[in-house]
């Protein structure tokens, strides 16, 4: 985990053309997507379509993660962030839990920027794996460029679930991902491109990484 300082993020929505600023705590974030060694560690689950220990786990749902932040949790001796409601569709965050979670969308572009202000904190080859150079495949993590902050693989390799939903009036409970992937041209691989997906969706380019509360 990485500790990641306040600042100031505008998010922009290219569909509807709407910007807005979001103010941030201190937090941290892991320096890499969950790999499925570990994923399998905490779960008893390989949900991967590619075998890897050090590869990112994928085939997870935005469920699956925050079922995984909360066990997690409970290994290391954390409060749980999330509570699940009885009929198991709803769900709660705990913001004054010190437990593992999915980072918002707001802390994902903030620690992903590292205090850029372009589309990319470097070169895309140097920096991600995307169609034009992982040969239509999922590559271990940490095998490119981090960023200023030490964080890898935010862009490309794998779209990541945060936390946020998309926009609840028109897509209902769909959850934002962000970050790029394998299989995606070079202008999905952008700090601001969001995209979205249903939470029970699994697909072999999307993955996660979590994140940390910092007690004020």
């Amino acid at each position: 985990m990485i500790d990641v300082p306040a600042g100031r993020v505008v998010l922009s929505d290219r569909r509807t053309r709407h910007s807005w600023a979001v103010e941030l705590s201190p937090y941290q974030l892991a320096a890499y997507p969950i790999t499925e060694g570990l994923y399998a560690r905490i779960t008893d689950r390989r949900p991967s379509a590619a075998p890897g220990e050090r590869l990112p786990v994928e085939g997870v749902s935005w469920w699956d993660t925050v079922r995984f932040c909360n066990t997690l949790s409970q290994r290391d001796g954390f409060s749980p962030a999330y509570r699940f409601q009885a009929d198991g569709e709803g769900i709660e965050w705990d913001a004054s839990a010190d437990g593992y979670r999915l980072p918002t969308e707001a802390e994902w572009e903030h620690a992903c920027r590292a205090g850029t202000a372009g589309p990319r904190y470097g070169p895309l080859d140097e920096v991600a794996w995307y169609r034009g150079n992982s040969h239509e495949q999922i590559h271990e993590v940490r095998r490119k460029r981090p960023n200023a902050w030490g964080f890898h693989d935010m862009l490309g390799n794998v779209w990541e679930w945060c936390w946020d939903v998309y926009d609840a009036d028109v897509y209902g409970s769909y959850r934002v991902l962000r970050g790029g992937g394998w299989f995606d041209e070079h202008w999905s691989c952008r700090a601001s491109v969001r995209r979205r997906s249903h939470p029970s969706f699994r697909v072999d380019d999307v993955g996660f990484r979590i994140a940390r509360s910092v007690a004020r």
